[in-house]
C-alpha cells in the first residue's frame, strides 16, 4: 500500500521512522506538509518518504490514510478535503469516535481507530485497533503488538492508560532527585534509575501467570523496604488519588467522544 499522512508531527514522525527501521522495507509514504521540518527530515532520511504539495494531495494520492492532527482543529481542516469511497481512515485522534470521524470524511466507507505509542519508533509497545481490523493489525504489529478491541468503549478505557507516562516519568525523577539531593553523581543516578526500572518492566513478561496485585506482593517483602514505601503510599492515599485521576481522563475522552 501506499501510506499517507495528514497531520505530521512526533506521532507521524515514530510511526514512520518504526516502518522505516524493518529490513528491507519500501512502502512509499507520503507526508502532508504540516509541520515542514519534520516531514522534510523524515523525506532526507528515508528515500521512499516524500512531501505532497498540500493535505489534498496526500489523498489525491493514497488509498490508505493516517490522521494525526491535533483534535482542536480536526474539524476545520478535515470537512475541507475531498475523501474518496474507497479511501481507508486509519485514525489517530483518540479523542474522536468512529462516527465523528466518518461525519468528516464524507464518503469514506472504512474508517479505523488505532493508538499506539511513541515507542513506536523503535517497534516497541502495543497499538489499540477498533473495529478489529487485519490489515492494520499486520500492519502495527510489525511495529510492536497490535491489539484490537471489540467495542469503543473498550477503547476509550484502554486509552485511558495512555495518559499516565509523563506521571511515570516524573516518578522517575523524583527517585533521580533525591539521589542527587544525597551526593549521588548526576549521570550515575539517572542511568541507575534507568536501567533498574527498565529491568523492572520485564517483570510482567517474564512471569506472565502473575497478576500486578501478586508482582506487588512478591517485591514487598515483610517488614522489609519496599513494604515500607507501598504501605506509606497507601496510607497517604496515593493510588486512591490515581484512581481518581484515571476516573477523570476516561470522564473527558468519553465526553469529547
Amino acid at each position: 500500500m501506499k501510506l499517507g499522512f495528514i497531520g505530521t508531527g512526533a506521532l507521524s514522525s515514530a510511526i514512520v521512522t518504526g516502518l522505516k527501521s524493518l529490513p528491507g522495507e519500501t512502502t512509499p509514504v507520503v507526508l502532508s506538509p504540516r509541520n515542514e521540518e519534520i516531514a522534510a527530515g523524515l523525506a532526507a532520511r528515508f528515500p521512499d518518504v516524500r512531501v505532497a504539495a498540500d493535505n489534498q494531495a496526500v489523498l489525491d494520492d493514497c488509498a490508505t490514510v493516517m490522521l494525526a492532527v491535533r483534535p482542536q482543529i480536526a474539524r476545520e481542516v478535515l470537512p475541507l478535503l475531498r475523501f474518496r469511497p474507497d479511501h481507508h481512515v486509519v485514525s489517530l485522534i483518540a479523542t474522536f469516535s468512529c462516527n465523528e470521524i466518518a461525519a468528516m470524511v464524507g464518503p469514506v466507507k472504512r474508517v479505523t481507530k488505532a493508538l499506539p505509542m511513541p515507542m513506536i519508533a523503535i517497534r516497541q509497545g502495543p497499538t489499540i485497533i477498533f473495529p478489529p481490523d487485519p490489515e492494520m493489525a499486520a500492519f502495527f504489529g510489525r511495529l510492536g503488538k497490535a491489539i484490537e478491541v471489540e467495542s469503543e468503549s473498550e477503547f476509550d478505557v484502554l486509552s485511558v492508560a495512555t495518559a499516565t507516562y509523563a506521571s511515570y516519568f516524573k516518578y522517575l525523577e523524583t527517585i533521580h532527585g533525591w539521589l542527587k539531593d544525597n551526593g549521588v553523581e548526576d549521570a550515575k543516578g539517572r542511568d541507575y534509575v534507568a536501567s533498574l526500572f527498565g529491568a523492572l518492566g520485564q517483570a510482567p513478561a517474564t512471569t506472565p501467570d502473575a497478576s500486578f496485585a501478586h508482582l506487588a506482593e512478591d517485591y514487598a517483602t515483610r517488614g522489609g523496604i519496599n513494604e515500607q514505601v507501598l504501605r506509606e503510599l497507601t496510607e497517604h492515599g496515593t493510588f486512591e488519588r490515581f484512581k481518581e485521576s484515571l476516573g477523570g481522563i476516561h470522564r473527558r475522552i468519553t465526553a469529547a467522544s
